[in-house]
């Protein structure tokens, strides 16, 4: 506390107390100085640790001291500051990137053809979207700050360049982001780089203590063995979420996941998927390797598969282009092929329509390739003696005939590698809990899943009935200053509706199934103040990036010390 006092004839006056502003690296070095010399003991020390000061340590952030103005802010996405030059496409950002320069990829939105260049990229700025949206789970899962929903820059392509309020940033011209407010500013402001954890004893001390306390074990979010390594070295007890559709949109396979996708006959799609499956096999042995001991979460394909396909408006601009001036026939034929076959897939409400386990049932060939990998992968390993412990989930379940319909067609395909290979894998086949409905019937579908894991960024919009991608945009801000919401329901889990949807889940799954293991791998794995839910409503684990691994680690230790909650 700051306390104001005076002495007046030698009475002692408070004048006035408050909360002292202190960094985060001096809360916990306090905290940890004062346990050692007797004044408070470890659980009251982790509980003086906020976990937003914690975040101050493990990213880079914008010094405090500099004197500069914002130009504009946008909504918060992903943690951490980060200055570079201005690029508006991918394969520029990944150009410059390996040249060597800062680059930040400001973008309208993203999408998975953008993730190369996300790669590259020190930050990532976008003109519409929320904390839900493409650009912020894929920039919170590497590590990279950034900013979303930032109404008021207005990106322009066409000239490369965005403005706001009449001043222009062109490309090349250098920015500053700052994940953590969500402000952007014109030019290079200092910012101050965080301490590996590693070095860090005091933050370290704080969560082996945090470890001693907490119930819920943390998991990461890990598409990629680098995120793999990462999570391990900042704690993490398991890998809650691999998403496989990251992997199909790296760019040496990127052509064959086309060709798939564009194939008429499963006969042609199984010759494509041929092709996948050592690759995938190769992903899942990194990442399967990394983690040897613990247990990898592997989603089979969510996403509708025209977001694999070149975009609908830049093929139509192509195709114009090239009727226009009459050159380049075969090249115009091809690409009047894909736009065919993008109108095909186009969906009037995607996040509805064909994706996750629908794309299981009309087109089995594509997750039983990637089953054979997941478990080829494993049982390669375990001939090494690497303990691998594949748990695979399908996403988007509403029904148990839909998980029955599923499980039936790839259990075969995972005994049938076991016997080829000579060697048994330790495997489960779960589901991901995001369509309210697989919530009021978990009981029903825990007769076939052996495993939950909570989607909770669907979950939230199918709840509400809210978009997430444009909500953010146009009307949360509005209602969060009209206390028509309390909180952001896409930062922190809505307790009321989505939270208690989330409850009956757990009872009723575990009703059927007693051991059921149940977690979380929506980006609320790792809000702090939904970790606490998370832990009230008894599930095993949390899972989230990797780079917020430390922050749900001191969070669940807090949670288990509530008042009216048990640690075991």
């Amino acid at each position: 506390q700051d306390l104001e006092f005076t002495v007046e004839r030698g009475k002692l006056y408070m004048l006035q107390t408050r909360s002292a502003k202190r960094t985060g690296e001096a809360a916990v070095r306090i905290a940890v100085d004062m346990v050692s010399e007797g004044l408070i003991n470890r659980k009251e020390a982790v509980a003086r640790v906020e976990p937003r000061q914690l975040e101050q340590l493990l990213f880079p952030r914008v010094d405090p001291s500099a004197k500069v103005q914002a130009l504009t802010r946008g909504v918060p996405a992903s943690p951490g500051a980060a200055t570079g030059q201005a690029v508006f496409d991918a394969d520029t950002a990944q150009e410059w990137g390996k040249q060597g320069k800062a680059v930040i990829l400001v973008r309208i939105e993203t999408n998975p053809n953008d993730v190369h260049g996300m790669v590259e990229a020190k930050g990532i700025l976008t003109q519409t979207g929320g904390t839900a949206s493409h650009a912020a789970l894929v920039a919170r899962g590497m590590g990279r700050p950034c900013i979303v929903g930032a109404s008021k820059v207005l990106v322009n392509l066409s000239t490369r360049s965005f403005s706001v309020d009449g001043v222009t940033v062109k490309e090349g011209d250098e920015i500053t982001i700052d994940g953590l407010t969500g402000d952007v500013y014109l030019g290079r402001v200092p910012t101050i780089d965080p301490k590996p954890l590693s070095k860090h004893p005091q933050a370290n001390a704080i969560l082996s203590w945090a470890d001693g306390i907490r119930r819920l074990e943390v998991w990461a979010n890990a598409d990629y063995p680098r995120d793999a390594t990462k999570a391990r070295e900042n704690g993490a007890q398991g890998v809650g979420l691999c998403r496989t559709e990251h992997m199909f949109m790296e760019q040496d396979r990127l052509p064959i996941v086309q060709a798939m996708i564009m194939a008429t006959t499963t006969k042609e799609r199984e010759k494509q998927l041929d092709l996948l499956l050592p690759i995938q096999r190769s992903d899942f042995h990194g990442i399967l390797s990394v983690m040897k001991g613990l247990p990898v979460v592997i989603r089979l394909i969510d996403p509708p598969l025209h977001e694999f396909l070149p975009n609908r408006d830049g093929l139509v601009s192509e195709i114009a282009t090239l009727k226009a001036t009459g050159k380049k026939p075969a090249e115009l034929k091809r690409l009047e092929k894909i736009l065919a076959r993008v109108e095909e897939l186009h969906e009037a409400n995607p996040m509805l329509g064909l994706r996750g386990v629908r794309l299981s049932v009309l087109f089995p060939e594509i997750t039983r390739m990637q089953v054979r990998a997941i478990m080829e992968a494993a049982a390669d390993l375990r001939k090494k003696k690497i303990d691998a412990r594949p748990e695979i989930m399908i996403p988007l379940v509403g029904t148990l005939a839909e998980m029955s319909a599923v499980h039936r067609e790839l259990k075969p395909v995972a005994e049938l590698v076991q016997k080829e290979k000579g060697v048994r894998v330790p495997y489960k086949f779960g589901t991901m809990i995001e369509i309210p409905r697989a919530a009021l019937t978990a009981g029903e579908i825990a007769t076939e899943a052996e495993f939950f894991s909570f989607g909770t960024n669907d979950l939230t919009q199918m709840t509400f009935g809210f978009s997430r991608d444009d909500a953010e945009r146009h009307f949360i801000v509005r209602y969060l200053e009209s206390k028509i919401l309390p909180r952001n329901p896409f930062e922190t889990i809505d307790e009321k509706g989505v939270g208690r949807l989330m409850e009956m889940a757990v009872r009723e799954g575990r009703k059927t199934r007693p051991k059921l293991e149940v977690g979380i791998c929506g980006e609320h794995g790792g809000d702090p103040d939904s970790i606490h839910l998370c832990h009230r409503i008894g599930l095993d684990y949390v899972s989230c990036s990797p780079f917020r691994v430390p922050i749900a680690r001191l969070a669940a230790a807090q949670a288990a010390m509530e008042p009216g909650t048990s640690s075991n």
